[in-house]
């Protein structure tokens, strides 16, 4: 149980799957699987909860993606798949409201004394033409491994989308990961230079639906975070 920061407890619960639970070379591939419980950023419908397609569930739907192509594949690299309870349940302005169930793993590690070389956090990773920029939390502490990425997805052809554009840190499930786990993570997440919170123009709001989600988004996504493990693993 998790007493959040209003007072309520919730049964929280992270989902974790390994390949190669053995192998010492291991790498983290996250997201969360919750959604906000409310659209506080819908102007007509503040107070509902919302779909939460591209913040939360295609994240997730790619990683189980991946699951399924490294299976196939017989993957060699040890690699842990975390999907994060409770990421969304917060206040911007009380510390630490947000990502509770990463804040827990990287307290409790699943498995005592757990590392990994690195980690990815995929967050609304989905829509339509998606900008992911260079952020400055997975800079100030993985800089090698977002250039890793980056150049991993410019040279599969998707520099349109993975920019050189370097942004404002942000606390997302990899600044625990970072903070407290000491395991080097990046977070693969929208950033909107035109929408005044500088994330997807659909954050937090009822149009946050199925229909935002790109397939073109998917694979290009799903590609770089697979080329990453098989060749870089």
């Amino acid at each position: 149980p998790i007493t959040a920061h209003d007072g309520k407890v919730f049964q929280m619960r992270n989902i974790i799957g390994s390949f190669n639970p053995s192998a010492g070379n291991r790498i983290i591939l996250t997201a969360h699987w919750d959604s906000r419980p409310w659209a506080d950023q819908d102007t007509k419908r503040p107070n509902e909860p919302f779909d939460a397609a591209n913040d939360g569930a295609a994240s997730s739907a790619m990683l189980l993606e991946a699951a399924r192509v490294m299976a196939e594949a017989d993957v060699k690299t040890g690699v842990d798949i975390i999907l994060f309870d409770l990421e969304d349940y917060g206040k911007s302005e009380i510390e630490n409201s947000y990502c509770y169930g990463s804040q827990y793993w990287a307290r409790n590690k699943h498995i005592p004394g757990y590392q990994a070389r690195f980690g990815i956090l995929l967050d609304m990773a989905a829509a339509t033409n998606p900008t992911f920029t260079k952020e400055g939390t997975s800079m100030q502490y993985a800089s090698d491994v977002v250039e890793l990425v980056w150049k991993t997805a410019n040279d599969a052809g998707y520099g349109r989308y993975f920019l050189q554009d370097e942004s404002p840190g942000i606390i997302d499930d990899h600044f625990y990961i970072n903070k407290l786990a000491g395991i080097r993570c990046i977070d693969i997440v929208h950033f909107d230079f035109n929408s005044p919170s500088h994330f997807w123009k659909h954050w937090h709001t009822h149009e946050d639906t199925m229909d935002k989600i790109d397939k073109v988004s998917l694979k290009s996504v799903g590609q770089v975070l697979m080329e990453v493990v098989f060749r870089h693993g």
